[in-house]
């Protein structure tokens, strides 16, 4: 199947696409229009710039620019995770932060230690690609766990406390609210999972067969990366709760709040 490439003219037609939803928003009086405009913006220059740099990274294949690349989208992810759940850097950055580790190494590592073998094994071109679906993903299931897991700590303080009155543990006084909090995480990605296919084709799959790869290889590289995500939401929004224990309460199991930004 020939390569499906996309002329800079054609691109520039996409963005007629916006036509629809502005004028909604224009009719319905729907504050997004600034909005939309500065996001379809900044995600532009944001793209052309990470596309040249990417090249570079790409070209050159050296392990430390790959690992400083990963680094850089750590670090905007745990950034984003904190403005997207009004979380305080000083209390919550370094335990986001270790989730996403956590979270995008393992399965990250496994994909490339174990099933897709790419050699060398720190292939710039396979693995950017790969942490960035994971990661991607990683944060917005963070965000929902996150807001979840302390809004209902917040709205359920009284249970929470008569847990520990009645002699529970903090980590068992909070473990409904973990629950509820991976629940909602996972949610999202288990309904992508049991649709995947019927209703939409996602875009890792819809990727690889634009770029000349038959549809029965792209099925294999979505499932792969769709059970990769699974992995690294549990693993993140799990641990970015646990690490985050000792900052935002007593050793005596009392809530201290001091986790939202001020």
């Amino acid at each position: 199947m020939p390569e499906t490439t996309l002329s800079w003219p054609a691109l520039a037609a996409s963005f007629l696409m916006l036509v629809p939803p502005l004028v909604i928003a224009a009719r319905l009086g729907v504050p997004v229009i600034r909005d939309t405009l500065v996001s379809t913006l900044r995600m532009t220059v944001q793209l052309l710039l990470v596309g040249v740099y990417l090249g570079f990274v790409f070209r050159a294949n050296h392990p430390g620019l790959t690992l400083a690349w990963v680094l850089v989208m750590l670090v905007v992810a745990d950034g984003s995770i904190l403005r997207g759940c009004g979380l305080s850097l000083r209390t919550m950055g370094l335990p986001i932060f270790g989730a996403l580790v956590l979270g995008t190494v393992v399965p990250l590592l496994w994909m490339l230690g174990a099933v897709v073998r790419p050699s060398p094994l720190w292939e710039a071109r396979v693995a950017i690609p790969l942490c960035g679906m994971i990661m991607g993903n990683c944060l917005k299931a963070n965000i929902v766990g996150l807001r979840v897991f302390f809004d209902g700590v917040r709205k359920r303080e009284r249970v929470f406390l008569l847990a520990l009155a009645q002699g529970a543990t903090r980590r068992e006084a909070l473990q409904p609210f973990m629950r509820d909090a991976l629940q909602s995480a996972m949610a999202p990605t288990l309904a992508t999972m049991a649709t995947t296919g019927l209703v939409a084709l996602p875009g890792m799959m819809t990727g690889v067969i634009l770029g000349g790869i038959s549809p029965a290889e792209a099925i294999k590289y979505q499932l792969m990366i769709m059970l990769a995500i699974l992995c690294a939401t549990a693993l993140t929004v799990t641990s970015a709760i646990l690490l985050a224990l000792p900052r935002t309460f007593a050793p005596s199991g009392v809530w201290r709040g001091d986790q939202e930004a001020a």
